[in-house]
């Protein structure tokens, strides 16, 4: 890849699913465009359903764009599909060894897969056993392997073949707090270490802020904004404040909130039982007894009260006009037969 070429470019890629029967088509991508540095862990961060996997699967050669352009490590991922494919590794949300053959078995063959020789396999497989912590489970049916490891084990079969940027799609969902912290450790060393380009796709806040060096925030397929985990919460003048309510009335709550002064970007969000009340101020903690004492004047009930500086998901929140979970809920549904 020449010098100062961007590891990944996507120029206003539109992705459409076709309706089938009853159901209406899905535009799953709307005119998405970023740049990723090489050597880089790039977060892209967003609902379930924002378009996060749709996009990896066609920056991964796996799906086709309906219109508009990217090209990974140099090559178009149209034009030259099987160049893109020799370039990257790809993790997905699934599983990807065989939980029959041994961790040395199954990263052997996926490097002879890829055209390494037999030879060079094996000292690639012992070679990234070592390095991903797994060495001594090595002869170890893979069935056998918690889920921490059969994860580190996905991720070191995506490097067999050495490429030069790595797709990794929620890799952490479903793991314990443990297992998830180690594979954060593995992100990170392989970025500073081998100077690889790593993806990530996540919902998990922390995870981005941890990881990320750089974050696109994505909802409904369109970008929302991009920057730096603390660019983006430095961009959030004064500190939150947020209620978690009690079966709350969205309306009484806001007539309550406007006799509190010094509050901002309120947003009050209700789901069945349970709600969220969630706003800025200038000093949140100081904001905080009025606001309780608003409530309380109102009626309204209400369980945990904190005030905190800026998170990824007041940065979320801000841009976007709901919390995280809302989101969720109302976002297409991706992951639909291309």
């Amino acid at each position: 890849m020449p010098e100062n070429t961007p590891a990944i470019a996507a120029d206003d890629l539109v992705k459409v699913y076709p309706g089938r029967g009853r159901r209406p088509a899905v535009r799953a991508l709307d005119g998405l465009s970023f740049t990723v540095p090489a050597g880089r862990v790039f977060g892209l961060l967003g609902p379930n359903g924002a378009g996060k996997s749709t996009t990896t699967k066609i920056l991964t050669t796996l799906s086709r764009p309906t219109s508009g352009a990217a090209s990974v490590a140099g090559h178009d991922v149209r034009r030259a599909p099987d160049a893109v494919r020799a370039a990257i590794g790809y993790v997905s949300q699934g599983a990807s060894t065989d939980p029959v053959l041994t961790a040395t078995e199954n990263l052997e063959i996926a490097a002879r897969l890829r055209g390494v020789g037999a030879s060079d396999a094996a000292a690639t497989a012992k070679r990234l056993l070592g390095e991903f912590g797994l060495a001594e489970a090595s002869r170890r049916p893979v069935s056998t392997f918690s889920g921490g490891m059969r994860r580190r084990l996905d991720v070191a079969a995506a490097l067999v073949h050495r490429p030069s940027v790595l797709f990794l799609d929620e890799p952490t969902t479903g793991l314990d707090p443990e297992a998830r912290a180690a594979m954060w450790a593995e992100i990170r060393r392989l970025s500073a270490e081998d100077a690889l380009t790593v993806v990530l796709t996540t919902h998990y806040m922390e995870e981005a802020d941890r990881l990320a060096d750089e974050l696109l925030l994505v909802n409904r397929g369109r970008a929302v904004v991009q920057g730096t985990p603390d660019e983006l919460k430095a961009a959030l003048h004064g500190d939150s404040v947020r209620v978690s309510l009690v079966e709350p009335d969205s309306d009484a709550v806001r007539a309550a909130i406007t006799r509190v002064p010094g509050l901002r970007d309120v947003v009050v969000e209700a789901s069945g039982v349970d709600g969220v009340l969630a706003a800025r101020a200038d000093d949140a903690s100081a904001a905080v007894g009025a606001v309780i004492a608003a409530l309380d004047a109102a009626g309204i009930r209400f369980g945990q009260v904190s005030a905190s500086h800026p998170t990824l998901d007041d940065v979320y929140l801000h841009f976007v006009g709901h919390t995280f979970g809302d989101a969720a809920a109302d976002a297409v549904t991706e992951g639909v037969a291309a």
